[in-house]
């Protein structure tokens, strides 16, 4: 599936770090996380046996990790 990807990205002149398949399950999974979608789910449309393994798509979406973040206390240097 990879190859055919590859020759598929470059026929269309895309230019891209990542040349297969694996590029448009990131991209998947990356934007159903940014739409809501719960890990479990995203698992289960790319077919994850294991839940650590779609973990990975958490530290991409640092839009949704700001608000998480605390702000810098006072004084502390």
């Amino acid at each position: 599936m990879s190859v055919i990807v590859g020759h598929a990205l470059a026929r269309a002149s895309v230019e891209s770090a990542r040349k297969g398949a694996h590029q448009f399950r990131h991209t998947l999974a990356t934007e159903m996380l940014r739409e809501g979608a719960s890990l479990a789910e995203v698992g289960e449309v790319l077919r994850h046996e294991n839940t650590k393994t779609t973990t990975i798509y958490t530290k991409v979406d640092l839009p949704a990790l700001r608000p998480l973040a605390q702000p810098w206390p006072e004084g502390v240097k």
